[in-house]
Order: structure tokens, then sequence, then C-alpha cells
């Protein structure tokens, strides 16, 4: 087990050198380079030109990425050319927001559209697989920005039930009912977001097994349908949903993007945004780089996790 895993992180290391390089060359071909957001058409060209010295760019692009590499493998990520602060920083304290409320709302996501997809896979054809086909073809539809306005005008702005705004009412950050009571909409959106998918997953899934042999079998022996869902397809359903998990990794850090914004939750999203709208390319690249690495970390969680479940599995790679 130790070796395959050792054997996986060493085919990463490659992959993550070569999205770094993507990276650093997606943004040094965009159409506005990382002085634009630092000087102003008035300035001379001796000021740009200190401006250029300061933050290195006057050197070529290779030296620029070896530069950027270096930090990076010292664990600094850089400063942003707009606040000046610290990149990893900033990541550091944003990226438990995220998580906060990205995780409690795949959980939940996840949780139903296992139920969903084997009421819906167990009775394909019939009314509850079409209500539940129904209700994911409208999840899916719904823009996840038009579904957390509607929220936000009927449950924060018609009823006044819930707060709309941010992650904690000013003087009470430390109330975990108050976190709660924001978490609420932003969660209900995402969870809205996530569940269609899902739910057609493991619908297909579980119309897989159900027709299975050892299915045919255990209904020769008496099993009920509930039991033969319960025991047998559920475990097998549960192994391709190791693989979803896994590759949903980035979803934890980069996955509401459009939904933290919208509720002002301080996250990696509006950090995002407000980086691409002032051309803070350090930060940009900073989360480029997060969110592609955590695609192939997914990849790897994915692999090591079906090995554990199956191991036999290790023997056919």
């Amino acid at each position: 087990m130790l070796r395959y895993i050792v054997k996986r992180l060493l085919q990463a290391i490659p992959l993550l050198f070569l999205i770094s390089v993507i990276c650093f060359m997606l943004i040094q071909l965009a159409p506005y380079d990382a002085v634009d957001a630092m000087t102003t058409p008035n300035m001379t060209e001796e000021t740009v030109q200190l401006i250029k010295e300061k933050y290195g760019l006057d050197k070529p692009a290779y030296v620029q990425f070896f530069y950027w590499i270096k930090g990076i493998l010292q664990g600094n990520l850089g400063y942003s050319i707009v606040t000046h602060q610290s990149i990893a920083e900033d990541l550091m304290t944003r990226i438990p927001n995220t998580i906060a409320l990205v995780l409690p709302a795949y959980i939940v996501a996840l949780f139903l559209a296992i139920v969903l997809g084997l009421v819906a896979g167990a009775k394909k054809g019939k009314w509850a697989d079409k209500w539940i086909d129904g209700f994911c073809s409208i999840g899916i539809s719904i823009p996840s920005f038009w579904f957390a306005m509607i929220l936000i005008f009927i449950f924060g702005y018609r009823l006044n039930l819930l707060p709309i705004l941010g992650m904690n009412i000013i003087g009470q950050e430390e109330s975990i009912q108050d976190l709660v009571m924001h978490l609420i909409l932003p969660c209900t959106v995402l969870t809205f977001a996530f569940l269609p998918e899902l739910t057609r997953f493991v619908r297909s899934s579980t119309i897989g097994q159900l027709s299975e042999d050892y299915v045919m079998v255990q209904k020769a022996y008496g099993e009920s349908g509930f039991m033969i869902l319960y025991k047998h397809v559920l475990r097998n359903v549960l192994l391709p949903i190791v693989t979803i998990v896994g590759m949903s990794l980035p979803i934890l850090v980069t996955g509401a993007f459009v939904t933290e914004t919208v509720f002002g939750w301080p996250g990696i999203g509006p950090y995002f945004v407000k980086a691409i709208q002032g051309f803070d390319y350090p930060v940009v690249m900073a989360i480029m780089l997060l969110s592609s690495s955590l695609v192939i970390i997914g990849n790897l969680l994915s692999d090591i996790l079906y090995v554990i479940i199956d191991p036999r599995i290790k023997e056919m790679r």
C-alpha cells in the first residue's frame, strides 16, 4: 500500500509542474499585465520602470517564472499588487471560511443524492423516478445566483427571517448560533446546486447494479427489494461515488465563487473576483494553481480510497 501511494505521489510531481507552467503562461498571454494595475496614464516612464524593477516585472518571463516557483517551494505565494498583503496569509484566512460553507452543503447534498438516486434507480420509469428526474432537470437549469436572489428576497427581505450578507453580525464573531443563521441560505443554494448531478450519478449506478446477476439471485432467495438495495446494491453503488468525492476536493475551495459573491461571504470567491477586476495577477495565479493542484490531489485521493476499499484494484494498475 505504501509503495503504491509513493508511486502515485511521484507521478503527481511532473503534473503539478506542468500546471504551474500553464498557469504562468496564461497570465503572460493576458491582454493586460500587472503594471497596468499599479500605474496611471500621467506617470513618467522612469516611474513606471521603477515599479517594474520593484516587482521584478522588468525581467524576462522565464526569470519571473523561476522566482515564482522558488517562492512557492518556500511557502511564499507572493504579495498582492493591489493591497500589498501576503497572498498566503489571505488564503489561510479565507479558505477555512469557504470550507465551512461548502463542506456542510456537499455532505447534505451527497446524503440526499444517495437516497434519491437509490429510489429513482429502483423505481425506474415509475412516478417516483419521473418526479426525481424532473427535480434534477429543474435544479440543473436554474442558475445558482438567480436561486440565491430569490431566497434573499423571500427569507431576507419579505419575511426578514435570515441574514443575507456576511458570515457574522459585527460583535458576534464568536457566536455559533449567528454563524449557523448566516449559513442557512448560502448552504441551501449550494446544496441545490450540487444535488442534481450527484443524484443522477447515483441513479445511473443503481440501475446498472440492479441488472447484475447477484440481484436476481437475491430475488430468487426471497430477499425483499429494500434489503437488496440496502445490503447489496448500496455497497456497490458507493464504490464509484468514491471517485466523485475525491474529485470534489477542489469544490471545497473553489466551488462557491458565485454563491459567496452574492451573499458577501468572506471566502475565496470574492477574493478571486476582486483580484480579476483589479488585474491582481499574483493572486489570480495563486488561486489558479491551488485549484488545479487540488484536482490532482483529489484524483490521487480517489485512487488511494479505491485501493483501500478494494485491494484488487492495485493489482490491475
